[in-house]
């Protein structure tokens, strides 16, 4: 019986895998070199955002989806945090927190780091929390991190990579 029930996850978990939808987004610095790559695949929890980055300056970063697909330096063009709730910025904030925010990311001295983080709040789906709606959107990193509570953006300075997130 137990082997039945691995044999039926497993097989549930590649269909799902199959179906699931899927997106992308190459982050570029504002001198349009390419920083890093992020592959979002939807699931029943959210969208999982696998990140693989390259020559990013080391220490902490703030990660955030934006509300805008478009990626013009200094990536201001993104626009602010995806908010499709009309809620307050931050994981700390009692009136937040945006769909749009993610955990920090801590960048080592040798610029590289992957990394994976679920988006709990979006969808590749259709609805009002799509990833994909029209205008699209952009995934972003700031120079400094993010306080989790300072409304709009978490005090994470100026935003160092973009990239629009794509089917």
């Amino acid at each position: 019986m137990k082997s039945l029930i691995v044999a039926m996850l497993a097989c549930s978990t590649a269909a799902f895998a199959q179906d699931a939808a899927t997106a992308k987004a190459e982050l570029k610095d504002a001198k349009g070199a390419v920083v890093g790559q992020a592959m979002l695949t939807d699931s029943p929890n959210g969208v999982l955002i696998h990140v693989v980055l390259t020559g990013m300056p080391a220490g902490p970063h703030a990660f955030h989806i934006h509300e805008t697909g478009t990626c013009e330096a200094p990536f201001t063009s993104a626009g602010g945090h995806f908010n499709p709730g009309a809620k307050q910025h931050g994981m700390s904030n009692p009136a937040g927190m945006h769909a749009g925010d993610l955990p920090n990311v801590q960048i080592p001295a040798d610029g590289a780091l992957t990394f994976d983080v679920m988006a709990r709040d979006v969808t590749l789906g259709a609805g009002a929390n799509s990833l994909l709606k029209a205008g699209g959107t952009a995934i972003v990193m700031h120079a400094a991190g993010d306080d989790y509570k300072t409304n709009p953006a978490g005090a994470a300075g100026a935003r160092i990579a973009c990239g629009v997130v794509t089917k």
